[in-house]
């Protein structure tokens, strides 16, 4: 590590933050609203986003800080098998592309604006869609900490805040700053700044890959000399060299899928479909969305470079930062370390637009105000998604971010528990709202014991997000594992409860619904009753 602060990269870094800035405030002019005071507008841009606006934005959401630091790191530390990310990441988009143009559909029909308010239509449960509700604000929180870490493992790794001896307000500042930046254009500017932001974001990522990709491999010898270096790292390790060992193969397996299925569960991951303008938007999206899988790959390979590299690192997160440190002529190095705090700040801000959409709607509109105005929920998602990012950094600062990973794990554990629910309901009435709460409440209990017993040499509990699979003796997801669990509850509890002909609540959708096209004649929102004459 270079001794002080990196001045030249600090400056570049600065120059591109400051950018980002003003775009973001200026967001709230771009594409203007024709009425603000509806979350529509501010949570959903509109629902007016085209096929390359909708692809940045998706971009921007799921390949983050977290990714950009975290994927090589696992890399770097545990061999091949935290190349996971790219086979989930590849198996996502033909699910993607049968089930979410289904949920736009029956989303832009009924106003619909989270999950848990097609849920609640759907099922006729307000329980239900409180269970996806809380799911999804407790799994996007440690979500949006992970980005905040990614911003602080460059800061760090620039020399800013001084060292472990200095006032904790000093060397936390420059992150406060960053936080401050974020709430404030995304309280003023609403989803419209992530999705104007991320084509600034995606660009250099883009560029620092693939200068990555070639002039580092040149510094080092070569691919050869590279993965040379890292099979020898593994041997020694017991690792077992450059290929995981048979006894891991369940584990990538299960952890891949799961994620996979986890991934669009996320509350963050819908509000960016729902923002698109019409379901061919999010079709087209599931055929070009792949080339982010492209530079994923690539991308991990930067965990091999930076042991070819001799990266000496104790935090896993700081070791791709320091390779960029090492390897690149500082006025590149601030544009690499832009990339990936620009990567924190676009999906950070559409989690928190999220997590406050499902608090407004699913817990304030329906529990606590059922009258509330579409300017009265407007503002309180506004403050809620403050709220929410203060909890995150809260997060970051009072706890150990070597482990910040493992409770967004955990965070993926919980929210794979809504997929019945939400997917299921997509194609069938057939579940009945109880039995779909009880095998909620069996995966999220299951998930959330099995990884409070993993232990790792960091922490005692919730260590990591793989355990012994019951009934099989191997090691696999226990995301994975509690699905299953949840999906069995789920199904043999519906066929008991419609044998004692338990009422199953009503459903306000209907099968047209579900392949609606915004051009369709006869097609428009339709506003909930306690809200629809209050637009304006």
């Amino acid at each position: 590590m270079k001794d002080g602060v990196n001045g030249v990269a600090l400056a570049v870094f600065i120059l591109f933050f400051l950018a980002v800035t003003v775009m973001g405030f200026l967001a709230a002019r771009w594409r203007k609203a024709e009425n603000e005071h509806s979350l529509d507008e501010w949570g959903l841009g509109g629902r007016s986003f085209g096929t390359w606006i909708t692809w940045f934005l998706l971009g921007g959401d799921l390949y983050t800080a977290y990714t950009f630091v975290a994927v090589p790191a696992a890399i770097y530390a545990a061999g091949a098998a935290g190349f996971f990310a790219v086979p989930y990441t590849i198996l996502i988009y033909p699910m993607m592309f049968v089930f979410l143009p289904r949920l736009w559909s029956v989303s832009h029909k009924h106003g619909y604006v989270t999950t848990s308010d097609f849920v609640r239509g759907r099922f006729g449960s307000k329980g239900l869609s409180l269970a996806v509700a809380v799911t999804g604000i407790l799994a996007t929180m440690p979500y949006i900490a992970l980005q905040l870490v990614g911003i602080q493992a460059v800061l760090d790794v620039m020399g800013i805040g001084g060292g472990e001896d200095t006032n904790w307000f000093i060397k936390d500042l420059p992150l406060l700053i960053a936080f401050g930046v974020l709430a404030a254009y995304t309280y003023s500017s609403g989803l419209r700044a992530p999705a104007l932001i991320a084509f600034v974001k995606d660009a250099l990522i883009y560029i620092v890959i693939a200068v990555a990709i070639i002039y580092i491999p040149i510094k080092l010898g070569g691919f050869d000399d590279i993965f040379a270096a890292a099979n020898d790292k593994y041997t020694e390790a017991g690792a077992g060299g450059l290929v995981p060992t048979a006894a891991s193969q369940w584990t990538y397996a299960t952890l891949a899928l799961g994620s996979a299925l986890a991934l669009f569960m996320y509350p963050h991951s819908v509000t960016a479909v729902l923002s698109s303008r019409s379901r061919d938007v999010i079709r087209r999206n599931s055929t070009i969305l792949p080339l982010y899988s492209l530079m994923l790959g690539l991308l991990g390979l930067l965990g091999f470079m930076a042991i070819a590299a001799g990266i000496k690192v104790e935090n896993g997160q700081l070791a791709i930062p320091q390779l960029f440190e090492n390897m690149f002529p500082d006025w590149f190095t601030g544009i690499a370390f832009a990339a990936i705090g620009i990567g924190a700040l676009v999906p950070a801000a559409i989690m928190s637009i999220a997590a406050a959409n499902l608090f407004t709607r699913n817990i304030y509109k329906d529990f606590l105000k059922p009258d509330a105005t579409p300017a009265q929920e407007t503002k309180v998602s506004k403050l809620v998604s403050l709220l929410v990012k203060v909890g995150a950094l809260v997060f970051v600062l009072g706890m150990d971010k070597t482990v910040a990973i493992n409770f967004q794990l955990l965070g993926g554990i919980w929210i794979l528990q809504t997929m019945p629910a939400l997917v299921g309901g997509l194609f069938t009435r057939w579940f009945h709202r109880w039995a779909l709460l009880a095998g909620w409440a069996v995966g999220m209990t299951y998930g959330t014991v099995a990884a409070y017993g993993v232990a790792s040499p960091t922490q005692k509990h919730f260590g990591g997000s793989s355990a012994e699979i019951p009934g099989i003796g191997e090691i696999g997801y226990i995301g994975l594992t509690a699905f299953v669990l949840n999906l069995v509850v789920t199904v043999v509890l519906t066929f008991v409860l419609k044998a004692v002909k338990a009422p199953e609540g009503v459903d306000e959708t209907k099968p047209g619904d579900y392949t609606a096209d915004a051009g369709d004649p006869g097609v428009q929102v339709e506003l909930p009753p306690a809200t629809a004459g209050a637009a304006h």
